[in-house]
Order: structure tokens, then sequence, then C-alpha cells
């Protein structure tokens, strides 16, 4: 049977890579040995996952793998590195520069021509990698010189450049669930050679769930935490609940203001708030400040919600949505954060209209059209008599010379007349607005109608 990458389809060797040593830390001990032991990516790794059928066919291609911290993307890339017998290079992204990329890459080359074999080169956090070092890789992976898998905590469709991304494969590694996350606790704990069974430290399933809930889908911080609390139970001992409760304190929940999470919060709290949901919006706010996030940020998308999401069926929530950024920048923390939570509640139940955000855009398309409509006539200032005597102003109106403050003047383009960008919703205040605009409308159509009439 060859390891050969372009030979004979190999099987998965039943264990790949050798375990870490004794000293090692808890996670790194219990790091999977092959794919089977990999929990919580069967999408990808098995029976019939792509991975599994790559290692399976001796295929391995070029790929992104694209998931948050603590989930397995280091692990499977070395597995699929050792089940394809390839010469592999790690590179860290964050560790590494250009010009080690370059000798690796031309090192890649050489070995090419002389075994006919690509190496495996895997980047962790790939993303990190400016363009200059991205570009250069391209070249060796269209000539089939490496295989290179990526890691990446950020969506590739930003962080990678377009070239390399075509030519990549993304899949997608998935937050670990907490009954997943249980699995590996208990795995640990039983486990006589990496784990921590030669202590004979116990655990509730109720303990197990609430480091599970903690962790947040990362498999590293759930084991990271779980060897901090068996550190301080005796051998043979149950877990305490103590022993947990002190490596809990202090922790920030897991969120990462500049990453993938941040966009997914930040994004739920807008939907809730536009689902006029206040508990959910209440919750994804609260948990925003309680990991850190900058009120500043928040008190900008919550203006931000109150005039796209609310506009004029809630002339108000554009108001309160300013005091409530006053009164954080008055009070500071943690005073100021319940003015956030406060606007949050009311924008969640105020009534909803996107008219003027809709009207916005229609407007924004006309302008990106590129026809530059000229300004009406009627429209146009005259400080000078030279202007006003090739027809500047001519026709012009001012409204409040009418009783009802409304003119016939025509204030549209002539290629725009009739167009109607804004469209009133009948939700909230923004009905009695909708009913005041088709009064007006009916009364210039009228006037202009009589006008006519007397010409």
């Amino acid at each position: 049977m060859s390891n050969s990458l372009f030979g004979e389809p190999v099987e998965e060797p039943q264990r790949v890579g050798a375990a870490a040593g004794p000293g090692a830390p808890l996670a790194e001990r219990m790091r999977p040995q092959s794919l089977d032991e990999v929990v919580g990516q069967e999408h990808l790794v098995g029976e019939g996952g792509p991975l599994r059928r790559l290692v399976k066919n001796g295929e391995i291609a070029s790929l992104i793998l694209w998931g948050p911290p603590g989930t397995g993307k280091t692990t499977i890339a070395h597995l699929l590195a050792a089940s394809a017998g390839l010469r592999c290079r790690t590179f860290s992204a964050v560790l590494s520069g250009i010009k080690e990329v370059r000798t690796a890459m031309e090192e890649a080359e050489r070995e090419r021509r002389r075994s006919e074999q690509p190496t495996l080169m895997f980047v962790d956090e790939i993303h990190r990698f400016n363009k200059a070092q991205q570009d250069a890789f391209l070249p060796f992976v269209e000539r089939g010189d490496i295989v290179l898998i990526g890691a990446t905590t950020e969506n590739p469709s930003f962080e990678v450049i377009g070239p390399l991304l075509s030519r990549l494969t993304v899949q997608i590694v998935r937050p670990l669930d907490e009954d997943q996350l249980v699995t590996l606790l208990r795995r640990a704990l039983l486990d006589q050679e990496r784990g921590l069974g030669a202590r004979k430290v116990t655990a509730e399933d109720d303990q197990l769930l609430a480091i599970a809930r903690f962790a947040s889908g990362d498999a590293r911080r759930a084991l990271v935490t779980l060897e901090a609390a068996a550190r301080q139970a005796d051998v043979g001992e149950a877990l305490p609940d103590e022993a947990i409760e002190s490596v809990f304190a202090g922790r920030a929940l897991l969120y990462d203001k500049s990453g993938e999470q941040h966009y997914d919060l930040i994004s739920a709290l807008h939907k809730s708030v536009r689902s006029s949901d206040p508990d959910a919006a209440v919750y994804w706010l609260t948990r925003m400040l309680h990991a850190g996030e900058d009120p500043n940020f928040l008190a900008r998308r919550l203006v931000r919600m109150a005039s796209e999401d609310i506009g004029l069926a809630d002339p108000n929530a554009l108001r309160l949505a300013m005091a409530a950024q006053q009164a954080w920048h008055f009070l500071g923390s943690p005073e100021g954060e319940l003015a956030l939570i406060e606007l949050a509640i009311y924008l969640s139940l105020a009534p909803k209209s996107n008219a003027a955000y809709l009207a916005y855009k229609n407007a924004l398309n006309e302008v990106k059209r590129g026809a530059a409509h000229a300004v009406p006539m009627a429209l146009r200032n005259a400080p000078t008599e030279l202007m006003k005597s090739h027809g500047w102003a001519d026709g012009q109106e001012y409204a409040h010379d009418d009783p009802q403050a409304i003119t016939t003047m025509e204030c549209m383009p002539d290629a725009l007349i009739g167009t109607r960008f804004y469209q009133p919703t009948q939700r909230g205040w923004e009905q009695r607005v909708g009913e005041h605009l088709q009064k007006l409308r009916e009364e210039i159509a009228l006037r202009r109608k009589v006008e006519s009439k007397e010409a």
C-alpha cells in the first residue's frame, strides 16, 4: 500500500502523529490522533464527509479550514498531512515572515522535482499573512509544488486574497455544542494514558455541563478549565464546585472584538431589535457589554437602528437614541450601560419602518446611474441680473407666501418627474405621515389642474 499522494488510494492509519508528553497541557495531550477521535466535525470527517473522502482516496487538496478557536482546525490539518504521507512544513502567520515563506516555497519546488511529490504547507492563522505573503503561495499552488492547508478564525472572503481563494476549497469547522464538549471532558477524565484518569478525579454531569457552557464551543478552553479545576482536587476526590467557580471567576466570555464573533453578535442584536424582541436584544447587548465591547460602538449601532429600522414610524426613537448616547458619556460605566439597555428595549418595542432607508437607497441607485440631471430653473438662485435674464429662478415660488405653505412648483429634474423614492408605511406615526403626504399631493395636483385651465 503506497502512501504517495498520487499513488494508490491509502487507508487512514488508525493513529497518526505522536501523543504529547505527560508534562504537556491536558488540551495538548488530548489532541485527537485519528479522524475517528475528532468530535463535532462529522460533516467534514465523518463517514462520507469531504475530508474523510480525501484521506481514503489519497487526494489531499489545497483548502482552508475556517472556524472559531478550539474547534480542531490545527488537529485536522495535521491528521490530513500525516495520512497523506507527505513532507510537511508548518507556519504560524504570527511568527513567519515573507523571506521564510519564499525559502520554504523554493525548497518545495526542488523537492517536487526530486521526488515528484508536493510538500504539504500548513499555515496557522493564514488571515494574518499580508497580501505579499499570500501572493507568494500562488505560483507554487498552481504548479502543484505544494498542497496548502490554511487555518483561520476570520472569514476567508475578506481575509484571503481572491486569486488564492479561487484555488482553494473552504471547509467550515463548527463550534462544538455543549453535549460534544461534555463528551470530550468525560473522555479526558477517564483516559488513563493522556488524560486525568490516573488521578481518578470524578465530576458530576452538571459540573461538566457548566464547564462546557463556559467554554462557548471551544474544546481547548473547556479542557484548560477542567485541568485547572482538577488541580484543586485530591487524587480520587470528587471535583468540588468551589474549584470550578474559582476558575470561572474573573474570566471574560469568549469574545473577539475584532473577529467574526464580533460581527455575529452585533448582527444578533440588530436583528433582535428589528424583530421586536426586547428580551433577545437585552441578552445580546448585555453579553457584548460584559465581554468588554466598546459602549461607544454599541451606542452608534443603536442610533443607526433608530434611523434605519424605525425611522418615521416613531421619530422619538432617534431623539432617545442620541439621549442614550449622551447619557453614556455623562455617566460612564457601569451606570451608563443602563441607558443603552433602556434604549434597546425601547427600539425593540417601537413600530418599525425602513421607508427612509429605502428612500435613500432608491435615490442612491438613481444617482449612481450617472445621469447628472440639471437643476430646474425655478429652483436655481439668481443673485445677478444676468442670471435672471437667462431664466434663473424663473417660476420660483415661495411656500411661506401660501396659507398652507404649498407650491405647485416642480422640484424634480424633468427626467424624474413623478418618481417616488419615499413610500411611507402604515405603521406607527408614519401612517399619519403617509396620510398627510397623500393630502399634499392631492392638493398640489388640484392646483396644477386649475392653473392649467386658467393658462
